[in-house]
């Protein structure tokens, strides 16, 4: 088995307080770990403060931690060499408006390295897959946001990357954009393409990611498969085929008894907003 695509352990970040009143240090991320395995899309989540943005600059070489070390697929995240395999979509990019999509797409690809035939066949490949053909050859200054948000994810893949790092994807956007970048996440992770997602928008993180982490005050205060974090303990449901409604009141044993056939039985679930706000109310 393969090195996991993110490894965190013991990460600590400390900030000078900027309070000329108030001496002392600011603790933006505290003795955090967690692993973010291949093919995964990872959710983390948090509210504003809770040391995400941190945890992803740090994980990018983007920060210097002050204990604890981050591994991109094994490898040191301080190392340069690391960063081949990452492509990154700030929460709010910035683009030079007097360039076309294509031509945004052709200057990212040359800073990676790209060039020529292979730099032209991977900017259409990108434009199709974000679903901007059309929109190739107009400025970038007339895009909407939910098509800056799109081009934005083509540049972040223009260098073929296995970890794509997205920071609030769909802030900004309308309904029909938000759920166009939720189906290109989707159609990533098909590929094989690991996420590390961060959003603020719980009903879109609970329909793509695996597995998520709920950080705040710096800490991690929750971790775990989607469908396990947001089922409701001491509940099960029972889905029933040819039942009566008089069968319905019965316990499992009796339905069987009766001739009905269990379809399935599984714990009921509650709202990911719901269970976050729980989550991070409890913490304060």
């Amino acid at each position: 088995m393969g090195a996991p695509a993110i490894t965190i352990e013991n990460l600590t970040k400390e900030f000078t307080n900027p309070s000329i009143f108030v001496r002392g240090k600011i603790t933006a991320v505290d003795g955090l770990s967690l692993t973010v395995e291949p093919g995964h899309v990872y959710g983390l989540l948090g509210p504003n403060g809770s040391g995400k943005s941190t945890t992803m600059k740090i994980v990018l070489g983007l920060v210097v931690p002050t204990s604890g070390r981050t591994c991109i697929f094994g490898r040191d995240s301080r190392d340069v060499e690391s960063r081949e395999a990452v492509g990154f979509l700030p929460e709010n990019p910035y683009f030079y408006k007097f360039l076309t999509g294509s031509e945004t797409l052709d200057f990212y690809g040359k800073l990676c390295g790209l060039g020529g035939k292979m730099l032209r066949d991977r900017s259409r490949e990108l434009l199709a897959l974000v679903g901007l053909e059309s929109a190739a050859d107009r400025r970038v200054g007339g895009y909407s946001k939910g098509m800056l948000q799109r081009i934005g994810l083509a540049q972040a893949l223009v260098q073929d990357p296995r970890l794509l790092v997205l920071d609030e994807p769909t802030a900004g956007v309308d309904p029909a954009g938000s759920h166009e970048i939720r189906d290109l996440i989707l159609r990533l992770k098909q590929r094989g393409i690991t996420v590390l997602l961060c959003s603020h928008l719980l009903s879109q993180v609970q329909e793509i990611c695996d597995r998520i982490g709920i950080m705040n005050h710096g800490k991690l205060v929750r971790e775990g498969p989607l469908d396990d974090l947001i089922s409701i303990e001491n509940q099960t449901e029972l889905t029933l085929e040819n039942v009566s409604p008089a069968l319905l009141a019965e316990l499992r044993e009796r339905a069987e008894a009766g001739g009905a056939r269990v379809l399935g039985a599984h714990k009921p679930q509650q709202n990911l907003e719901r269970y976050f706000l729980d989550v991070t109310a409890a913490k304060k």
